[in-house]
Order: C-alpha cells, then structure tokens, then sequence
C-alpha cells in the first residue's frame, strides 16, 4: 500500500502570546475567539444568545487543547473511493481514539460549557472512554464579599482516572478557588493517575495563574484572554508575567476587570 508521507507527521503549533508564567500556561492569539468573547461580555449579551456563543468559543478550545494535548496515532481506514480505486485508502495520523476524557462539571459556571466539552469529545473519541463528572461548587465569600474559599455542594464521580485526560471547563479563572478545590478532589480522592489535568478558560487572570501553578503545576491552563485591567500603566505596557506580583486582575469583590461580569449568573440567569 503506497503511503503519503505528509500525514504521517505532526506539524502543529498553537497560536498563543508571549508571556512569563511558565510553559504550562497558554494564552491563545486568535483574533475569532478574541472577538467573540468581546462579544460574550457585552452587557447587552443575554440568554439565547450566551449560550450560543459558549457553544462556539468551547468547541473550539476544544480544539486547541486536543491538537496541542492529545496523542496521535497511525490509522489506516477505507474511503467511499475504495471501491472503484484500491488507492481509496486514507493512511496518516488522527488523534487516538482510544484516550480516556474525564470532562468535570463545576457546577455552575461550568455546566454549560462542561457538556459542550463532553459533546465535542465524543464526535472524535470512542464514547466508551469519555465521562463527565460533576462536582456541585461555588464561591465562599466573607462579609466584605471577598473570596475565600468555595463552597461544596456534592460530588458525582462515574470512576478512576487512570490515565485520563483530565479536563476542568470553568469559564473565569478569577481567584483559582474553584480549580484547587477540584485538584484537591481529584489527586487525594479519586482512583488512578491521570495522564493530563487542563484547565480551559475564556478568561484568567494573573492572581489565577499564580495561584494555580504554584499549589498545582502539572495542570495545562488554557485561556483566550489574560485580564489585568487593575494594573499600573508600567505593567500593562510590560509582556504578561513580566512584573507578575504588580499585575491586578480582581476588584475589591475578586471579579475580573474588565471580565465578563458574573458568567454564571448571566448564563443561568439566577442573580443571587
């Protein structure tokens, strides 16, 4: 069987920006998804609509992190031209069906775009290896409505995660609360050791990044926007980590700026 040699080389490099905040943080240069987050965080922006652009803005998240993350194999496999050539045959590499996914519902925030995630890893997976889990969650705040901690609901974990990919859609990576608490599960409760944790993210900021690769820095974060709008005039003319204990992302209320608002009450429409 003849083989063309061009696909059976991975040649893919994700379009990111520079920054100081480690190899394990990736934040995307695509001015598509840049401009339909802008448009998500619009105060006019509301139910269906909202949903509709999280469809769109995970669904293609989850396609860097597959292209970036998950490993490849070789496939051979017959196309409808196989029957009138035997050179129908497609031969190169495809991403291996075979990897275990463990998409986690941080409720609730993440509910919507937990299951777009799940969604999207079943059209290209082997659905047998793909599971979403569930983790009922939210922000604990003091009397100055300041985060400090999280607040758990329940669990509902489906099994181990031996050599899973294990990915946390939340949508603001705003104190890192949230995603410390799901490792903090993830590493000390459940069976089985990963082989990835991703956290994926429209927005993030460098409180965020600090928090969660100094307790946790085996987890890839994935973001399509940095947001340190608090800063100082030097900073933001500065690249991103490069006076990182300066860089001020968070209000008084720990909410992003310029942020998008409280996502999980605007996708929910539930202000409370």
């Amino acid at each position: 069987m003849l083989v063309d040699t061009q696909y059976l080389k991975r040649d893919f490099k994700l379009s990111e920006i520079e920054h100081r905040y480690g190899n394990s943080v990736h934040i995307l240069s695509d001015p598509y998804l840049f401009s339909t987050l802008a448009r998500l965080c619009r105060p006019e922006s509301k139910q269906p609509l909202i949903n509709q652009l999280l469809n769109t803005l995970y669904r293609e998240l989850v396609k860097a992190v597959v292209n970036n993350e998950f490993p490849l194999v070789q496939a051979t496999m017959e196309t409808r031209m196989k029957s009138s050539h035997p050179e129908g045959i497609f031969n190169g590499l495809v991403i291996d069906p075979k990897t275990r996914v463990v998409c986690v519902n941080l409720a609730r925030a993440g509910t919507i775009p937990s299951h777009i995630c799940f969604d999207s890893f079943n059209y290209i997976l082997d659905s047998q290896g793909v599971r979403q889990d569930h983790i009922s969650i939210n922000r604990k705040i003091d009397t100055e409505e300041k985060v400090v901690g999280t607040h758990l609901g329940g669990l509902k974990i489906g099994g181990d995660v031996e050599n899973a990919v294990v990915v946390f859609p939340d949508p603001m990576g705003a104190t890192g609360s949230t995603i410390l608490t799901a490792m903090e599960i993830y590493t000390k409760q459940v069976t089985g050791q990963a082989k990835k944790y991703i956290a994926v993210h429209l927005i993030v900021t460098p409180e965020y990044l600090s928090a969660v690769t100094s307790n946790f820095p085996e987890v890839s974060i994935y973001a399509i926007r940095l947001d340190r709008g608090l800063s100082s005039s030097k900073v933001l003319a500065s690249m991103p980590g490069t006076h990182w204990k300066e860089e001020k992302g968070l209000n008084e209320k720990h909410y992003i700026v310029p942020g998008a608002g409280g996502v999980g009450e605007v996708i929910n429409n539930s202000y409370v």
